[in-house]
């Protein structure tokens, strides 16, 4: 398993966003766009602030294949490094059935699309709230 290692992100320490410059909103337009270019489907963003203390906000996509699934998720985290300078924890690339990549402020989900259906990640975070 491949894990970037990153600043803890708990409650009081979102200085993480300060130093780097980007706040949570930009870095969720980044990811998205990112994830769109580079082919991902089904992209689902979930606005978790004053739900959750995981992050500000949720991405939920999928790649076609396994491959697909480890390739988005690899080029994203260099984009994230490359762009805003912030590192991110990065779960499940060698079996690219479910990649979680935390950056702190936002948490991206990438699944093959069995794994997505099987899991409804996003079902969990929509239903009684909105996406």
């Amino acid at each position: 398993m491949n894990v970037d290692v990153a600043p803890a992100a708990n409650g009081d320490q979102m200085a993480d966003t300060p130093k780097t410059g980007v706040t949570a909103p930009e870095l969720l337009e980044l990811i998205v766009n990112t994830l769109e270019s580079d082919k991902a489907e089904d992209i689902v963003q979930i606005d978790l602030r004053g739900r959750s203390s995981i992050g500000d906000f949720m991405v939920v996509c999928s790649g076609r294949s396994s491959r697909q699934v480890s390739a988005l998720s690899q080029k994203l985290v260099e984009r994230i490094k490359h762009e805003t300078g912030r590192l991110s924890k990065i779960e499940g690339r060698d079996t690219g059935d479910w990649v979680l990549i935390d950056t702190g402020d936002v948490v991206v989900h990438v699944f093959r699309p069995e794994v997505r259906e099987f899991y409804q990640l996003e079902k969990m975070w929509v239903q009684g709230g909105s996406a």
